[in-house]
């Protein structure tokens, strides 16, 4: 006698109404994800908005307190760093802000020392242009500082020794 197996008889569909439910529960399921995405994003937007805010009542505080602070605060933002980093960066002395020390600062150093770590850091040569980028922004972060002082004491220098215009090329 040969014993045959008797596949349907094993076989249970299972629970059809689970099957039957199955869109259902995708559509609750992206429910819940859109509903809980959007309140991720909900908070990040209004962190966002808070640290935007108080940034900017900061900003606000700094320029009121203080002329000078406002124009170092602008230096600040257009070259992306402080005037300690563009000081180390090119390894010169920090200049100070303001009076006779900015008017006798040695802007030629700075220049030698921005040439010098340009060229070594030129990227045919084997070097890093982001490195060349941090040299540039230091170089023209001091200048920042530095330049409009220096153009205040030539022009008083100009003053003082007397308006002399060439009217004629050999004269």
């Amino acid at each position: 006698m040969v014993r045959t197996r008797k596949m349907h008889a094993r076989y249970t569909p299972g629970n059809t109404t689970s099957q039957a439910n199955a869109p259902h529960q995708a559509y609750r399921l992206i429910t819940q994800v859109v509903v809980i995405g959007s309140r991720v994003l909900g908070r990040a937007f209004s962190e966002a908005y808070k640290q935007a805010n108080a940034s900017s009542q900061y900003a606000r505080a700094q320029a009121k307190a203080g002329g000078t602070a406002g124009a170092t605060g602008r230096a600040n933002l257009s070259t992306g760093m402080t005037l300690d980093e563009a000081a180390l960066i090119l390894n010169v002395p920090k200049p100070t802000t303001g009076g006779t020390a900015a008017k006798n600062y040695d802007m030629e150093e700075v220049m030698d020392r921005f040439k010098r770590l340009f060229d070594a850091n030129d990227p045919q040569k084997g070097g890093s242009f982001y490195l060349q980028s941090k040299i540039l922004r230091a170089r023209e972060r001091i200048e920042a500082e530095v330049g409009p002082v220096l153009e205040k004491a030539a022009q008083e220098a100009e003053v003082q020794a007397g308006f002399k215009p060439k009217m004629y090329k050999d004269r």
